[in-house]
């Protein structure tokens, strides 16, 4: 008879994800993972799969819980500006506050990982790519509202706007000064005017 589970699949994948967002994928050991998650080796293996399969499911968990759904309440909650501007705070927030900054789990596995794997250089990119079709929507919206200006393409600016982001993220782990990382927000959103 097989016995049933006595840990939450769901909150010990997301254990797992808060571990290599804090540590990188190289640095957390499965020891680590068996302590932050408070299951023993063989149901981390039986449930999860190995340390990689983890990382991956942790990785696109991130991805639809972090990215998505962070993207779709700003687009569904605030104006094009002020979801833009949101997003890149949001980044900086924590890093002005004085904590800690993890920065976004999808830009560090890209860093650590992206350039020598090709199935998470697929999610890093694809991820990317998601918020690069949010800035287009928003400058379209925020076009259509006069928020920003008409003249501006949607396309190029969606993709110097993705890169500041990803400037800025990186930035609040190295350099987390105030008036970098507000220059930077103030810079990319002077290019919607």
């Amino acid at each position: 008879m097989a016995r049933e589970k006595q840990f939450d699949i769901n909150d010990g994948l997301d254990k797992a994800m808060q571990q290599f967002w804090r540590r990188g994928y190289e640095a957390t050991s499965v020891q680590d993972l068996v302590d932050t998650m408070g299951v023993n080796r063989a149901s981390l293996y039986g449930t999860y799969g190995d340390k990689r399969e983890l990382f991956l499911k942790s990785l696109t968990l991130y991805d639809q819980k972090m990215c998505f759904q962070a993207l779709k309440e700003l687009e569904t909650k605030f104006s094009p500006l002020q979801a833009v501007r949101r997003l890149f705070e949001g980044f900086a927030e924590p890093a002005l506050a004085g904590c800690p900054a993890k920065g976004c789990f999808i830009t560090n596995s890209s860093l650590e990982l992206a350039a020598h794997d090709p199935e998470i250089r697929k999610i890093t990119a694809d991820s990317q790519m998601q918020i690069e079709a949010f800035f287009v929507r928003m400058i379209k919206a925020g076009q259509k509202s006069g928020e920003f200006a008409a003249g501006i393409n949607a396309a190029d600016t969606a993709q110097g706007l993705l890169a500041s982001l990803q400037g800025l993220i990186v930035l609040t782990r190295s350099r987390p000064e105030k008036k970098l990382l507000e220059t930077i927000i103030a810079e990319a959103l002077g290019r919607l005017r």
